[in-house]
């Protein structure tokens, strides 16, 4: 049975969602973290299951997502031979003069809410994890 389409815009939780960066991206998931500062943290992450095609920047703030217009949908179902099951649509300020506009194209995507590290600390709370590439301090050397 084919999953459920979905080409409309994201409901984010209400926070500030302002700093965007691609945290990981395989063949398996293209995935989004989203805060206020993210040089310590970050609590949103926008997870695409699959993706299919990605159209956009390394780094963006302040994204406003949105319905993917009949244009941009005919275009990545051209490009990729099949309509999507998740097409989202977004426009980021990516430090240029004018917002970018950004494509994803996935089988499905999940929207995490959770303190995620970017440093190592030992006393993690309950409801934090680290970020992939935060690992413990080694060996101190003497």
């Amino acid at each position: 049975m084919d999953a459920e389409r979905q080409h409309g815009g994201i409901q984010l939780p209400e926070g500030s969602w302002w700093d965007w960066d691609v945290i990981a991206w395989n063949a398996a998931e293209f995935r989004l973290a989203a805060g206020h500062d993210l040089a310590y943290h970050h609590g949103l992450e926008l997870v695409f299951g699959h993706p299919t095609l990605v159209n956009c920047p390394a780094q963006f703030h302040d994204p406003v997502f949105r319905a993917p217009t009949s244009e941009e949908l005919a275009q990545v179902t051209g490009q990729l031979g099949e309509e999507p099951l998740i097409l989202v649509a977004f426009e980021a300020d990516a430090g240029g003069l004018e917002p970018v506009s950004c494509l994803i194209a996935a089988e499905h995507v999940e929207v995490v809410q959770e303190t995620v590290l970017r440093y190592w600390r030992d006393d993690t709370a309950p409801g934090q994890r680290f970020a992939p590439w935060v690992r413990p301090p080694g060996p101190q050397a003497s």
